[in-house]
């Protein structure tokens, strides 16, 4: 019975998925060699269709899509699921009015694979986590990286 009890523990206990909404999604891969769960889209359209059947933990999503732009795509993932985790990918910090009312963080290409894994990290696990600890939260705030800042610092804004 205790080996029944185990087997069953053990299917519960899987990894993190998060859905990638990428132009090439195998750029994403150190987030799969990191133990990331990922389902994979190629535009956004495609991205919000499983979103719509898949459960996922989180999204990392690429803010230069073809027909759907990224900052709609997450609009319309929060106006379905306001608690998801969403960590956006940009070519540079200079992004286009309300780019970020929607994210919860955002990582430039040029930062890197192992930074985009460690935002990750930090909005799956630690910011979930002071979440829950203070309470609900009364809007989406996005968490950036300071153009003037060393990497892996944030501003809360």
């Amino acid at each position: 019975m205790a080996d029944a009890v185990l087997v069953h523990i053990d299917e519960m206990a899987t990894n993190p998925t998060l859905l990638c909404i990428h132009r090439d999604p195998a750029q994403l891969r150190v987030l799969e060699e990191n133990g990331y769960e990922l389902l994979t889209a190629a535009n956004g359209s495609e991205g919000l269709r499983l979103f719509g059947s898949r459960r996922v933990d989180g999204i990392v999503l690429d803010h230069e899509l073809a027909l759907l732009d990224g900052a709609v795509v997450a609009a319309e993932i929060k106006k379905v699921k306001p608690q998801i985790p969403i960590v956006m990918l940009v070519d540079s910090l200079e992004l286009p009015d309300g780019t970020l009312k929607f994210v919860d963080a955002f990582v430039t290409r040029s930062d890197g694979a192992h930074f985009l894994w460690a935002t990750v990290h930090f909005v799956l696990n630690v910011k979930r986590e002071r979440c829950q600890q203070e309470g609900p939260m009364t809007g989406t705030r996005a968490l950036r990286r300071s153009p003037g800042v060393n990497r892996g610092k944030f501003l809360a804004g």
